[in-house]
């Protein structure tokens, strides 16, 4: 085993077998599908989460983790996939899509419409797209964001709606119409105002699940940076529910390194990285 994959002196023993049981368990659980490059980052990750239960060894973490059942084997087969989720995130983030997604609200004004934002992580892409939405129609837009991710934690911290002051990606315009400022003990802190928390709804959601209770179906769906984690057969799974779950001719918003071209019988190219339900 190399240095990288496990740190010298390492608190817990890691073999390839413990990995691979790893492996093989987010994948079920969450289509997660990870390489050998990752196994560093799966010892960090997971260890900590061994410290917190009081567990001397991966192995014995894992066999209870497959054995257990019930309300708290759910509970931790959550912190397990918390713990392996990546949850890279800001405001505006892959800017060119929001233009995209201004014109085509313009263009449905008058609609009622329903976004789905998935992989909503800490709030920066939802609270974004709210941003864009009352830019666009005004703070009485007929819209609701069904805002998901597999990861409850970071689903607490969008629903709070608080983040840094300096906060990458917001203009000091959209800070002055779309947060308030804190003060005193809450210095430094901002808070997404009212108007637009009303919004968006937060709800986990696992892709992996067999049948998806979303609503009526969503006009648009940014879904970004998520599919870069599924192996082919998942990513093509994943976009047959997703087109299901679309009208006719909605969007799909896609993150900058995925490519959907050979579901051309679900989407087809619209514009960068911005695909067209068939």
């Amino acid at each position: 085993m190399s240095a990288l994959a496990q740190p010298r002196e390492a608190e817990f023993d890691f073999d390839a077998t413990d990995f691979n049981r790893v492996c093989k368990l987010i994948y079920k659980r969450a289509g997660i599908s990870l390489h050998e490059g990752k196994r560093a980052m799966v010892y960090s990750r997971l260890s900590r989460r061994l410290r917190d239960v009081g567990y001397s060894s991966f192995g014995d973490y894992l066999d209870a983790l497959e054995q257990a059942s019930g309300a708290r084997a759910e509970q931790e087969w959550q912190e397990f996939v918390n713990c392996l989720t990546t949850n890279l995130t800001s405001f505006f983030r892959e800017e060119h899509h929001f233009p995209v997604l201004a014109t085509e609200l313009a263009q449905h004004k008058d609609q009622h419409l329903r976004l789905w934002c998935n992989a909503a992580s800490t709030g920066e892409e939802p609270y974004s797209l709210a941003m864009t939405v009352t830019e666009a129609l005004g703070a009485n837009a007929n819209v609701k964001i069904l805002c998901t991710d597999i990861d409850t934690k970071v689903l607490a911290t969008a629903e709070r709606g608080v983040y840094a002051a300096d906060a990458r990606g917001l203009s000091d315009e959209r800070l002055r119409r779309h947060f308030l400022r804190g003060n005193g003990a809450n210095s430094g802190a901002i808070r997404v105002k009212p108007e637009l928390q009303r919004l968006v709804e937060f709800r986990p959601h696992n892709l992996m699940d067999e049948r998806w209770s979303l609503g009526e179906p969503f006009h648009i769906v940014f879904c970004r940076n998520v599919m870069i984690y599924f192996d082919a057969p998942t990513q093509r799974r994943v976009l047959e529910r997703m087109h299901r779950a679309m009208q006719p001719h909605g969007l799909l918003f896609a993150g900058h390194s995925e490519n959907f071209s050979a579901s051309r019988d679900l989407f087809r190219l619209r514009g960068k990285t911005v695909y067209e339900r068939v």
